[in-house]
C-alpha cells in the first residue's frame, strides 16, 4: 500500500512525527520519473472526463517553505493537462484592493469552474502562516485585533473550515498539499540558487530572514494543519527532500481522488441520438 500522507482530522497532528525523506523501499529516481509520466497521462484523460461530466471542480492547494518545490511540482504534475482545463493562481503579498476585502476574497474569486482543475500556489492559508509569524502585517488589514491573538487564529481556522465545507458541498473537490522540506535541504537549495547563474533570479535576500524564523513557521504549520485537515478538505504532508518522489506522490493522490469520483461522459438523449443517422447522412452528402 502506498503511503497516504494524510494529516489526521482528529487534532492529533504533530510535525515531529513526520519524515521529510521518502519511506524506505521507495523506487529509484528513474522509476519515479516513469511513474510520474504515466500518472500525468492518466490525469490528462481524467480532466477531459471531469470537463464532460461537469459536476465537479478540483482545487489543489500548495503550501510550503521557500525552495520546497511548489512551482516545479505544479509544472511537473500538470504539464500534460489541457491548458484550457487547468487554472493556476499564485498569491503573494496582498494588493491594496485585496486588503479592502476580507481575507478569503482574493482567492474566492479565483476558484475553478466545474470541469476544471484549479491550483493555488500559496492561498488563504498565508493568513494563518506568514501573518501568524509576522503579526505586524495585521496592521495593514484594518480589522479588529483581539488582545489575545490566539482568538484571531481560532476564528480564521473556523472561517476556513466553513469556507471549505461550503465549497465541498457545492461540488469543489479540495486537496491540500504541504510540501514538507527539511531545513538542511532548504539550505542546499538556497545555496544552489546563489551558485547557479540560471537560478540567481530565484533568490531573494528576504529568504534568509524567513529561514531564521524556521521554528516559528513550523509551529504555525502544525497549528494550521491540525485545525484545518477535515474529511472534506484533507491536508497531505508530502516529504519534499526528494523531488521526484514528491511530484509522483502529488500526482498519485490527485489521480486516485479523481478516479474515486465516478466520472463519466454524459449520455446523449435518446431522441437526439435517433437523429444521428440523418445528421451523418447530411454530412456525407455535402
Amino acid at each position: 500500500m502506498p503511503p497516504s500522507h494524510l494529516v489526521p482530522t482528529d487534532g492529533s497532528f504533530s510535525i515531529s512525527n513526520l519524515q521529510t525523506t521518502p519511506p524506505s523501499g521507495s523506487h529509484s529516481k528513474k522509476k519515479l520519473k516513469v511513474e510520474l509520466k504515466e500518472l500525468v497521462s492518466k490525469l490528462d484523460k481524467l480532466q477531459r472526463v471531469l470537463y464532460a461530466d461537469n459536476r465537479f471542480s478540483v482545487l489543489l492547494v500548495f503550501q510550503a517553505m521557500d525552495a520546497a518545490g511548489k512551482d516545479s511540482t505544479i509544472r511537473a504534475v500538470l504539464s500534460g493537462v489541457n491548458p484550457q482545463g487547468c487554472q493556476v493562481h499564485s498569491f503573494k503579498k496582498p494588493s491594496k484592493e485585496e486588503l479592502e476585502h476580507d481575507f478569503l476574497w482574493r482567492t474566492t474569486k479565483c476558484l475553478p469552474e466545474r470541469g476544471r482543475i484549479g491550483v493555488f500556489n500559496r492561498s488563504y492559508y498565508e493568513e494563518t502562516l506568514v501573518v501568524r509569524v509576522h503579526p505586524e502585517y495585521l496592521n495593514g488589514q484594518r480589522i479588529h485585533i483581539p488582545e489575545n491573538l490566539d482568538d484571531l487564529w481560532i476564528e480564521r481556522f473556523r472561517a476556513i473550515r466553513e469556507h471549505e465545507r461550503h465549497l465541498s458541498n457545492n461540488g469543489t473537490v479540495i486537496l491540500k498539499f504541504w510540501l514538507n522540506v527539511s531545513k538542511e535541504e532548504q539550505k542546499s537549495r538556497l545555496l544552489d540558487r546563489l551558485q547557479t547563474t540560471e537560478k540567481n533570479w530565484k533568490f531573494e535576500g528576504g529568504d534568509l530572514a524567513e529561514r531564521a524564523l524556521w521554528c516559528d513557521y513550523m509551529q504555525a504549520y502544525q497549528e494550521t494543519l491540525k485545525a484545518t485537515s477535515t474529511d472534506c478538505a484533507p491536508w497531505h504532508a508530502i516529504p519534499a527532500d526528494d523531488k521526484p518522489f514528491m511530484r509522483k506522490e502529488v500526482a498519485r493522490i490527485t489521480v486516485e481522488k479523481l478516479q474515486s469520483l465516478g466520472l463519466d461522459y454524459p449520455n446523449v438523449d435518446s431522441q437526439e441520438k435517433e437523429k444521428f443517422a440523418s445528421y451523418e447522412k447530411q454530412l456525407l452528402n455535402e
